[in-house]
C-alpha cells in the first residue's frame, strides 16, 4: 500500500499575491487557515468591482502577504508595509459569481495601484453573503468558497510536477517550482496524476474530497520571483494534459471539505487516500 503524507500547505490570503507557506493550517469549511486568516479571503478588483489576478497583472506575483498575529500585512515592493483597513461593503465579481466584499481602506488601494500601474482597489470577503460552489461538481454538500476561482482547496501530487518537469528537461527547457500551481496541499507518495482518480483524502477527523480537475491558465507560466512570464510549462501540459470536456489542459485537483471542519492539518501528516477506480 503507497504511503501518502502531506509534503506541502499553503494558503493565499489576496487572491492571486504570493502564498504563505506554512507547517499546520486550520480546516474550515471554506478552505484552509493560518492563524486567523483564510485562503483567498482578500481580492484585487478594478474600478468596476470585477477581480484582478495575475493573468493580466502578473506583477501581483511580486506582492506578499504576511500573517503577523492573527492580522494581514501586506509587503508591496516599494512600499512600506500596509495593513489592510475596514470600509465600506461593495458587491464584487469572481468569473460568473456575483457576490459582496468590503473595502480594505485608502492605504491598499494606493499601494496596490502605484505597484500594477492602474487604478485598484482590495476588498474582504463578505461572509454575510455566502458563496456556494457549483452544485455540477460539489452536488447538495453545501460547499462554499469564498474567493477562489470555485472551490475551496487545490491539491496536486508531488510526482505530478516531478513528471512535467522530466518532460520539460527532455524538451531542453528548465524546470518549475510548485508555487507556479498555487496549491493548497501538495501529496507526497502518489504516482503521477494520482491524484486524477481519487475521491477522498482522509487525514484524521479530516476528510477533503476531489470535485473537480483544475483547468489552467498563463499564471502558470509565470515565475513568482520576478513576474516574467514565458510559454512553459502550459506549452508542455498542452501536449498530454489537454482535456476536451473542460475546454483546456488540466493539473491538479479541486477539493471541497466534508468532514473535519475545526481540525487542523500539519506537514508529514499520513493520509489515506481513496480512488473512484
Amino acid at each position: 500500500m503507497q504511503r501518502v503524507t502531506i509534503a506541502g500547505l499553503s494558503i493565499y490570503p489576496v487572491k492571486s499575491c504570493r502564498g504563505v507557506d506554512t507547517a499546520q493550517l486550520h480546516v474550515l469549511p471554506t478552505g484552509l487557515a493560518h492563524d486567523g486568516i483564510r485562503d483567498r479571503e482578500w481580492m484585487v478588483i478594478d474600478p468596476r468591482g470585477r477581480f484582478v489576478t495575475q493573468r493580466e497583472v502578473p506583477e501581483l506575483a511580486l506582492v506578499r502577504a504576511v500573517v503577523r498575529d492573527a492580522r494581514l500585512e501586506l509587503l508591496v515592493p516599494g512600499h512600506a508595509p500596509v495593513a489592510p483597513g475596514t470600509g465600506l461593503p461593495c458587491d464584487v465579481q469572481v468569473w460568473g459569481a456575483h457576490v459582496r466584499g468590503i473595502d480594505a481602506g485608502d492605504d491598499c488601494a494606493s499601494a496596490l495601484s502605484a505597484h500594477v500601474g492602474r487604478d485598484v482597489r482590495m476588498v474582504r470577503f463578505d461572509d454575510r453573503q455566502p458563496r456556494p460552489c457549483n452544485p455540477d461538481y460539489v452536488g447538495a454538500t453545501g460547499a462554499t468558497t469564498l474567493f477562489s476561482d470555485g472551490y475551496p482547496l487545490l491539491v496536486i501530487g508531488r510526482a505530478s510536477l516531478d513528471d512535467l518537469n522530466a518532460r520539460l528537461a527532455a524538451n531542453g527547457f528548465p524546470s518549475v517550482p510548485m508555487n507556479r500551481f498555487r496549491p493548497n496541499l501538495v501529496l507526497d507518495g502518489l504516482d503521477p496524476y494520482d491524484e486524477d482518480h481519487a475521491d477522498t483524502i482522509t487525514t484524521g477527523p479530516v476528510t477533503l474530497k476531489l470535485v473537480k480537475p483544475c483547468t489552467r491558465c498563463e499564471i502558470t507560466t509565470t515565475d513568482q520571483d520576478t513576474a516574467r512570464r514565458n510559454l512553459e510549462p502550459l506549452r508542455t501540459l498542452a501536449t498530454y494534459r489537454r482535456d476536451d470536456r473542460l475546454a483546456g489542459v488540466t493539473f491538479g485537483m479541486n477539493a471541497i471539505v466534508v468532514a473535519g471542519a475545526g481540525a487542523t492539518l500539519g506537514v508529514g501528516d499520513e493520509t489515506d487516500v481513496a480512488f473512484r477506480f
